[in-house]
């Protein structure tokens, strides 16, 4: 090859700018929170808590950061993540077959994970991996398809997304930009 070519291509050890900013982000998580003595989550960069009741907090930790891998959004709080996942502690506080089944599912992703279990994986790209293996479970399924509801219905978030909210209140989407594309 000549000097031309090699000179424009990155080398294999380079990280590019969004994979800093990525793995910075993952990496912050996993030590933004913290487990306090009394059993809740905390994030000091965010101002969050989150009290734990039903399931261990380490494992209340992980479903959170399984809820920013399966559905990850740059701009959406750790926050949103950690409400979204909330009912889960909520139902395993009354529910010990529900407890055990969620206490299972992380069990089983730190396992596969080894030392330092889910939450300790640096990469989103090897925890992305952990989650395709057990796709099919039943629990991760109650999981994915939990979060469309708990994270995406949060009014909260709608701004983040360039949601409005529904329109009915307010005379239905024909007198409010339902025809002002300009890009066709």
């Amino acid at each position: 090859m000549s000097d031309h070519h090699t000179r424009h291509e990155r080398p294999k050890t380079e990280v590019s700018r969004r994979v800093f900013l990525r793995r910075s982000s993952e990496l912050s998580f996993a030590a933004a929170v913290t487990i306090t003595a009394g059993g809740a989550l905390l994030n000091a960069s965010e101002a969050w808590a989150l009290d734990v009741k039903g399931l261990q907090p380490e494992t209340m930790k992980t479903l959170i950061l399984v809820a920013r891998d399966i559905y990850p959004h740059d701009k959406v709080a750790d926050r949103f993540y950690a409400i979204a996942m909330k009912p889960y502690d909520e139902k395993a506080a009354g529910d010990p077959a529900t407890k055990a089944q969620l206490e299972a599912f992380v069990a089983g992703l730190d396992a596969a994970a080894g030392k330092g279990g889910y939450a300790g994986l640096g990469w989103e790209s090897q925890r992305a991996a952990l989650l395709r293996a057990v796709s099919a479970s039943p629990m991760f399924e109650t999981i994915r398809s939990g979060l469309i509801v708990s994270l995406y219905n949060n009014p909260e978030v709608w701004p983040i997304f360039g949601y409005e909210g529904e329109s009915y209140s307010k005379g239905g989407y024909i007198t409010r930009g339902f025809d002002d594309i300009d890009w066709i």
